[in-house]
């Protein structure tokens, strides 16, 4: 059993810092991480993209999703480790090269798997719609644990039945003694029955050193 899940749509900056935060303390705490899924095009599938994003965000959300299915794929076939590498992988791509539309062909998303040390026949599983089923399924449990008003990451700690919240949205890394610390915070007021919110809307840009 893992120590925690982690829920992630690969298009997200915020979900990549969160994640590098949480493999960081994995190292140094060697806690196990079960990388699931979580779709931002699903989650926002009742909004009108027009009126309440900035222009691409259709585009930008639909690419995440594709990549989803691929990751899908991956689990089933090779596991959660190759999920993880996957993950690395595309985030290199779309957050540290700033190269996410290298994902819309094949071959870029062929790249990336060869990065992650994966078979290249999994590039068609982009558009293979045979996935969004258990995609759908585990964007449900997200919301179940989590409640409507959600984005991405998602963390449940001691899965499948202890305390589940969005984020934490940090805007950097942090490392060493700095990640422990921040993560016995969260994890502090994850376990506390009444925390329901904490939230600053000021943020920095994303910063993925």
């Amino acid at each position: 059993m893992a120590d925690i899940e982690f829920f992630f749509d690969p298009i997200c900056p915020w979900a990549w810092i969160t994640s590098r935060f949480a493999v960081e303390v994995s190292n140094l705490r060697k806690l196990e991480i079960e990388w699931r899924f979580i779709s931002l095009k699903l989650i926002n599938s009742h909004r009108d993209y027009e009126k309440e994003f900035p222009s691409g965000y259709v585009k930008t959300h639909g690419r995440g999703h594709r990549m989803l299915r691929v990751a899908s794929a991956v689990r089933q076939a090779e596991g959660n480790l190759a999920v993880a590498n996957l993950y690395s992988a595309l985030g290199n791509k779309i957050h540290l090269e700033a190269k996410p539309e290298e994902l819309d062909s094949e071959q870029g998303v062929i790249e990336v798997l060869k990065l992650a040390g994966l078979s290249d026949a999994f590039a068609s599983e982009a558009n293979n719609t045979d996935h969004d089923q258990l995609l759908r399924d585990e964007t449900d449990l997200v919301i179940s644990r989590a409640g409507n008003d959600i984005g991405t990451p998602v963390i449940t700690f001691a899965p499948p039945n202890g305390p589940s919240f969005f984020g934490p949205v940090i805007s950097r890394i942090p490392r060493g003694n700095e990640a422990l610390e921040l993560w016995d915070a969260v994890e502090k007021l994850a376990y506390f029955s009444g925390f329901a919110e904490l939230k600053r809307s000021l943020r920095s840009s994303p910063n993925f050193e």
